[in-house]
């Protein structure tokens, strides 16, 4: 069977050394109603998405993207917080490369979708009583 590509695999494969962060459990990553100019790749480690303050949440896992809404937005700003949960390794993808990836690699695009609609999904499942 064929391996299933996400959309992970194609920041990596567009990725410099320099985008990736290291970040402490307990950090903040970003804020609700901060400007987002990047999304995330999370490496290693788990982050705690939560909105409302702190109504609802959703925890992201190595292997999952978040953060994209800031850059597909017209106000590009972030509508949640995410927090580090334990330590966590991030790839770091700006407006300009994730731009780039949708138009130089139309399936990142698809990928996302994929992503988000899954995690979409888990939380409507989550909350069913």
């Amino acid at each position: 069977m064929a391996r299933t590509v996400h959309a992970l695999d194609t920041m990596r494969a567009l990725a410099d050394r320099g985008e990736v962060k290291d970040v402490e459990a307990g950090a903040t990553i970003f804020r609700s109603g901060e400007p987002g100019d990047c999304m995330f790749g999370l490496l290693e480690g788990t982050v705690r998405l939560s909105w409302n303050a702190d109504a609802g949440h959703e925890d992201i896992r190595a292997g999952d993207v978040f953060g994209a809404g800031a850059l597909v937005t017209l106000d590009h700003r972030r509508y949640g917080d995410a927090r580090a949960v334990t330590p966590c390794k991030l790839l770091v993808m700006n407006r300009e490369k994730f731009l780039f990836a949708v138009q130089e690699a139309p399936m990142f695009a698809i990928e996302l979708l994929g992503s988000i609609d899954q995690r979409l999904r888990d939380l409507k499942a989550a909350t069913r009583c």
